[in-house]
């Protein structure tokens, strides 16, 4: 017989829902596009706007992690990642945001359950996020491999047309859908304040994880050195890619099932856990009650990161 747990006094469910809207106004924050509008300056030119209190501890939070994560030296790999994702935020501004959602996380576990589940609350936090940036730059990576055989048809027509390998590459980051775009208007840009096409390339090659436009960089280096009929080679590497993409494809197919009975399986202990903390709250209390109680939780945990793990090994395939 299932009993409900007791029910929430209605100061915690007002803080609750405070803590709601603030996630809710951050993540709107974040993701909303905003109008455009002029700049303060053509609008009032020679006035300086006076800072107000919000934007002066949003740029006290961000100099004091600019300051941790110069010392610390990992400011650069941070840039690197959110490059990758396709996320258009300074590195410290990223941390500083982060920092807000641990508080509030922790401030919710704090009130759902204790001290212990508001730490944990927060220390899912940076977890969850680089989960989420993983699967924005694995997502970034496929979208850039699946537009990549359209990009070498358009570069090759281009090269066809009797347009020189940068007009070729600036059509392309002109007409590409994104990912693709982006990264061809990044070797533009790279080009014209001097640095080598074939380091550009290279470089797009290696931060997309690209083993097919690799191929082509070393086409477009070849052709630079020796000559020849480009277009011809693109087309033959273009034939290539085709095949292999249609390999990757089935693959995929044929993995889909492993790849959902996955999903399951994790999602089950979470989905269990949660139900039982709605419906049955004294259910789960025993294990935060004693010593022994965490040590459970912490080794459900290291066998759940372990089946999660071996779990994606046995569905990635690589060929």
């Amino acid at each position: 017989m299932i009993t409900l747990a007791a029910p929430v006094p209605p100061a915690t469910l007002v803080l609750l829902g405070v803590f709601t809207l603030a996630i809710l106004a951050v993540i709107y924050a974040l993701l909303s596009p905003g109008r455009a509008k002029l700049s303060w300056q053509r609008r009032r030119p020679g006035a300086t706007p006076e800072p107000t209190m919000l934007s002066r501890g949003a740029s006290g939070l961000t100099d004091v992690v600019d300051t941790v994560i110069g010392r610390s030296g990992r400011g650069d790999s941070g840039a690197e990642l959110l490059e990758q994702a396709g996320v258009r935020r300074r590195w410290q501004e990223f941390v500083a945001l982060m920092i807000i959602a641990m508080v509030v996380a922790g401030m919710l576990g704090v009130l759902v359950q204790g001290i212990a589940v508001g730490c944990l609350f927060a220390a899912c936090v940076p977890v969850i996020i680089r989960v989420w940036l993983g699967m924005k730059v694995a997502a970034r990576q496929r979208a850039f491999a699946d537009q990549l055989e359209d990009s070498l048809q358009l570069l090759s027509s281009n090269l066809r047309a009797g347009h020189s390998i940068l007009q070729a590459l600036n059509s392309v980051a002109r007409e590409a859908e994104q990912p693709t775009s982006e990264e061809f208007t990044r070797i533009i840009n790279q080009t014209r304040v001097g640095r080598p096409v074939g380091d550009a390339l290279s470089d797009t090659a290696a931060r997309m994880r690209s083993d097919d436009f690799s191929w082509v960089t070393q086409a477009i280096a070849i052709n630079r050195e020796v000559g020849g009929n480009l277009a011809e080679v693109l087309d033959a590497v273009g034939g290539t890619i085709r095949e292999r993409n249609q390999i990757r494809r089935q693959v995929k197919a044929l993995a889909a099932e492993g790849k959902m009975s996955a999903y399951v399986l994790m999602a089950l202990p979470v989905g269990i856990a949660a139900f039982l903390m709605v419906t049955n709250r004294s259910y789960l209390a025993a294990f935060t009650s004693n010593a022994l109680g965490y040590a459970l939780i912490g080794a459900c945990v290291v066998m759940f990161a372990v089946g999660g793990l071996w779990l994606r090994k046995v569905i990635s395939i690589k060929f």
